[in-house]
């Protein structure tokens, strides 16, 4: 990810503030969109874009804290950078706990605030990086057969070729070559790499078995 790809939007109710950080983030090479107030914010925003928030948290109608509320009810995954003139311990660990990237105290150190954007950029760059792994995971799954579904989850789940025959009273060459079938078609090569695969599309549920 470079410094192009991504967009900071930065609300803050203080033009003053939101003027200097601006300014800070574009002459690091940051794209910037900066908002007063958060219907404007939530009217601009898209989803799909890269990037971060940075976010006073006293901002009038709607403050930073229920602002992070309402995007993760709506499954936006932006990362947020809070800053504050006046946060506490209770504040901080809330938004920490919500998923909050930073909690950073007004005046704020252009360091620190770099830092906590670069951060941020990361954790977005991650969590888009780990959107596109699982839609094309869903979408390998989707190719399997019901049979070489129901294969997937008894092996994941660390039953034996045999056990799994016996499960499903077939021969064991039957299962080893739907299960040859099945890591072709989920891109893999490995056990270890099916056992993660299964696990980002939480399919993976482990069985105790006696035989």
């Amino acid at each position: 990810m470079t410094l192009t790809d991504a967009t900071v939007f930065l609300l803050d109710d203080e033009p003053g503030m939101l003027k200097a950080l601006t300014r800070l983030l574009k002459a690091e090479g940051f794209t910037v969109q900066a908002f007063t107030a958060a219907k404007a914010f939530l009217e601009s925003y898209r989803p799909e874009t890269l990037g971060c928030l940075v976010l006073d948290v006293a901002m009038p109608e709607l403050n930073g804290l229920e602002l992070q509320r309402r995007l993760t009810r709506s499954g936006v995954l932006v990362p947020i950078v809070f800053l504050t003139g006046h946060g506490d311990i209770p504040m901080t660990v809330q938004a920490i706990k919500a998923g909050a990237v930073d909690f950073l105290t007004k005046p704020v150190k252009d360091t620190d605030l770099l830092r906590a954007v670069r951060a941020a950029l990361q954790r977005a760059a991650e969590q888009r990086e780990l959107i596109a792994e699982i839609a094309l995971l869903r979408q390998r799954y989707a190719s399997l057969t019901p049979r070489e579904s129901e294969v997937m989850a008894q092996v994941v789940a660390g039953l034996l070729n045999k056990q799994i025959a016996a499960d499903f009273g077939v021969g064991e060459h039957t299962i080893k070559m739907h299960r040859a079938r099945v890591m072709q078609k989920m891109g893999v090569v490995a056990l270890a790499d099916l056992v993660r695969a299964a696990e980002r599309l939480a399919l993976a549920k482990p069985v105790i078995s006696n035989q």
